[in-house]
């Protein structure tokens, strides 16, 4: 079986999570590390046994290297991903994919022409809690779906990066609710505002997907303790995910069920998936398609959250 090597670019609290999955990972091989810091690039690179370096260009321009994980700040998502799909790597650019729209479409226009793999860091697709979800969603075990209410809080964390609580969190849980609907997103209309932050702080999303079927995102950095729950109701009943225990429970009007399902680390499925497509050159399971249509409904939310207006996508 081929060896895949990989390349991690930005080792931060999230990249250096990339290297240490993709040492651990079967069939791959961590090639090579890059940080701004050549402290942080070396730590990384020698407890990892990889190459480090402070410049990803040399990364981006080693032939050996079949994949990288870019972790750096957003705004620097772009440029970074067109220089290494220009030099035929396939990427995983975590999210939110880009600072805007347009570079997201930049990014995908250019991953068609070269011929290479693009993916989107939505880890919680791969929370067994997710997936188990989704597969009883499309089993019709609820009827179909009419409204999705998601929470997502936490305290302050500890270093704020250039986005705010809406391209920082919410995100992933636009992306489920999008995958699960199914349909592309009609109309946003969100609460959002800064209490001790630069960016916004707190943001209130209510989504329509016409046909009567809406998702209600709740987001904030206020909240003393960590919160991740979804709950979906559906014609014939609901399923309650907590992912953080990764466990569900359904519910109907005749029963009440919560399935075993054994905790797996939802990073190691991730990237443990992707460097399988790359292996077997089969589709990434989370595209850069799925990246953009999260990134604009994140920006219609914030448009929506200046204006006071509601903001129409379809």
């Amino acid at each position: 079986m081929k060896t895949v090597k990989a390349a991690v670019i930005g080792c931060g609290s999230w990249g250096r999570n990339h290297a240490r999955v993709y040492r651990e990972l079967p069939d791959v091989e961590l090639a090579a590390v890059s940080d701004l810091n050549p402290q942080t690039a070396q730590q990384i690179g020698e407890r990892y046994g990889a190459a480090h370096h402070t410049n990803p260009k040399l990364i981006i321009e080693d032939p050996d290297i079949d994949l990288i994980s870019i972790c750096t700040p957003t705004v620097t998502h772009a440029d970074l991903a067109i220089a290494a799909i220009e030099a035929g790597k396939h990427i995983l650019v975590e999210k939110p994919m880009t600072n805007i729209v347009p570079e997201a479409k930049r990014l995908i226009r250019a991953a068609e022409k070269h011929h290479t793999k693009l993916a989107v860091g939505f880890v919680e697709r791969y929370n067994p809690a997710v997936q188990e979800t989704i597969k009883r969603v499309n089993e019709g075990e609820i009827g179909d779906v009419i409204l999705a209410l998601s929470r997502r809080v936490s305290r302050s964390p500890g270093r704020i990066g250039d986005v705010g609580v809406v391209k920082d969190l919410a995100i992933h849980d636009i992306d489920i609710v999008d995958h699960l609907f199914g349909d592309q997103a009609k109309s946003v209309f969100a609460v959002a505002g800064s209490i001790q932050h630069k960016f916004e702080d707190y943001a209130q999303i209510n989504i329509n997907y016409g046909k009567n079927r809406n998702a209600i995102v709740s987001t904030n950095w206020l909240t003393p303790r960590r919160i991740r729950t979804l709950v979906l109701t559906g014609t014939e009943g609901i399923i309650n995910v907590e992912y953080t225990t990764q466990q569900i429970t359904i519910e109907n009007n005749a029963q009440l069920t919560q399935p075993y399902l054994p905790y797996q680390e939802p990073l190691m499925l991730e990237l443990k998936s992707l460097t399988d497509a790359v292996r077997d050159d089969t589709q990434p399971q989370v595209t850069g398609e799925d990246g953009l249509r999260a990134l604009r409904i994140c920006e219609a939310a914030l448009q929506s959250a200046k204006t006071g207006r509601q903001v129409k996508l379809a």
